[in-house]
């Protein structure tokens, strides 16, 4: 017979993540979607309930397999799935995660999928990278009326459909990418896979990616070197015949984290694909791409520090330790406190990020969206570690869900741009359209705060790559403070102000400095914590 089991928690679950989520909420009626609050409420249910979460559980714990050939030795090059991935996508299908704001325009309909977005990373973070994509490359399609006109309406689809077949005999279609080479990494005008025109007017491509993402994806977005240059082209999985098209899947990458969702190398031996855009100016094409996944990267990890917070705060108010619960004391009050302000800011600057892209606001979105995703994808690590002790030798095991949120921290610090990649991105915007830097000041300024104002007073000083990256972090504290300041309660604006503006901050989370309203913080989350 078990012994009864006290000082535990029960299991979080069957929750709403998205009625619990105040900062969130607020936000998206702030940012211009509150009209989608009711679809986002139905999502936050769903994502919550305790069979989405057990599908998370079970699409790590069955990773996706790789065959590259059938019995009788012919090449497959597919990837099989565990029902519980197929779950999570056809949920986010569905929803229009993949498309909305494409297939739907309205104001603020970039706003309302970013939420629907944070939510689903929050329960799974693997699947959304597909999703991601194919919500990206709808943009770069758009650059080719023809490409457009066949492949647009198959991803505006919201039905999910994982079969390995051509296209047009689908009901819906998903985008991957395919940029990085062995030998070039980030610097992918270090490519060397040819692109040579065909008869049709279409192009051959031969040789490799290291990385490609999402590899059962419909058809990829590749760069290749045309005799013009890098350029940019579309290599759907099978041809306009209805034969497989000569795409090798290698294999999959065994990833540190990010495990539900397939990574491969892949070989192109012959390739039919089509060009996107001019010969020459891939990079400049895909790059439409790149400013929607990272836009996506600040979203995740927004979703990967909200899930966290969540999980300690969840286990700090049914665990006891020296004749109290966890939350009731002081010391560990403070930690949570602080991991919130983390967590509350991130949101707040992921949902502000997304209006850019509803008001085609390219002079805040180009360096804001740098800025934000360098620091808040760079601060996702520390925090979930932090949040990990919350929970002491049960957040150490995979049963408590963060281990697998820790795997996950470093990830969107590295996809699409590394942190120096993208603290160079930020001073690229600087030098080359200083404008930009005005749009984002402009916005700090809104604050009106003397702190605010003199943390960024001498911004301009030092626009070395050597200093990149105390650039883009002063950049996106600010637009934090900004924005928590204006839309925030004043006491949870101050304590983020007295301890990332003014200095009085320790190096650790927990060591906010007396006199911050720690109560007041930790009501602002939405949780009902004591």
């Amino acid at each position: 017979m078990d012994d009864e089991i006290v000082n535990q928690p029960p299991p979080l679950a069957d929750y709403n993540m998205f009625t619990t989520d105040r900062v969130l909420g607020e936000a998206v009626v702030r940012e211009g979607a509150g009209w989608a609050r009711a679809e986002l409420e139905e999502y936050g249910r769903k994502a919550g309930s305790a069979q989405a979460i057990e599908w998370g559980v079970l699409a790590n714990e069955y990773p996706p397999v790789l065959q590259t050939h059938d019995r009788y030795g012919r090449r497959r090059d597919e990837v099989e799935f565990h029902p519980a991935w197929h779950h999570l996508m056809r949920l986010a299908v569905e929803h229009g995660i993949h498309s909305g704001p494409w297939a739907r325009p309205r104001p603020g309909a970039h706003v309302a999928r970013a939420a629907l977005a944070m939510l689903a990373s929050e329960n799974e973070a693997g699947h959304i990278c597909p999703i991601s994509m194919t919500y990206a490359a709808v943009p770069v399609l758009r650059k080719n009326d023809a490409i457009a006109d066949e492949w647009n309406p198959l991803i505006a689809s919201t039905s999910y459909d994982p079969a390995f077949r051509p296209a047009p005999e689908k009901q819906g279609a998903l985008v991957g990418m395919a940029m990085t080479e062995k030998q070039g990494g980030s610097d992918v005008r270090a490519n060397v896979t040819r692109a040579e025109r065909a008869s049709d007017g279409a192009y051959v491509l031969n040789g490799h990616k290291w990385f490609c993402s999402a590899p059962m994806s419909d058809a990829f977005l590749v760069l290749a070197q045309a005799p013009r240059g890098l350029s940019c082209f579309l290599l759907p999985r099978w041809t306009p015949d209805g034969t497989r098209n000569a795409f090798h899947l290698q294999r999959l990458k065994p990833k540190l984290g990010n495990r539900s969702n397939a990574s491969s190398e892949v070989e192109f031996h012959g390739a039919w694909a089509r060009l996107i855009g001019e010969e020459g100016r891939g990079v400049a094409t895909i790059m439409e791409m790149v400013h929607h996944t990272r836009l996506d990267c600040a979203i995740g990890s927004a979703a990967l520090m909200r899930r966290a917070v969540v999980e300690a705060a969840h286990h700090a108010c049914y665990r006891h330790a020296f004749g109290r619960a966890l939350i009731r004391q002081p010391l560990m009050r403070n930690v949570l406190a602080d991991l919130i302000l983390e967590s509350d800011a991130a949101t707040m600057l992921a949902m502000r990020l997304a209006r850019a892209f509803d008001e085609g606001d390219h002079a805040f979105a180009r360096l804001a969206v740098a800025v934000g995703k360098f620091w808040v994808s760079k601060r996702t690590a520390p925090l979930v570690a932090e949040a990990l002790e919350c929970l002491g030798g049960n957040g150490f095991v995979e049963h408590s869900m963060m281990p697998r949120l820790y795997r996950e921290a470093p990830l969107n610090s590295i996809w699409e741009g590394s942190g120096n990649v993208m603290a160079l991105d930020v001073l690229r915007a600087i030098v080359k359209e200083p404008e930009t830097l005005e749009r984002v000041l402009a916005e700090i300024r809104m604050a009106k705060d003397a702190r605010v104002e003199r943390f960024v007073a001498d911004v301009h000083a030092d626009v070395s790559e050597s200093g990149a990256r105390r650039t883009a972090e002063r950049l996106a504290l600010a637009l934090e403070a900004s924005l928590l300041i204006r839309f925030g309660p004043p006491a949870v604006a101050d304590a983020f102000c007295v301890s990332r503006l003014d200095g009085d901050w320790g190096h650790t989370f927990g060591s906010l400095p007396g006199g911050c309203d720690i109560d007041s913080v930790i009501a602002n989350c939405g949780l009902e914590l004591p």
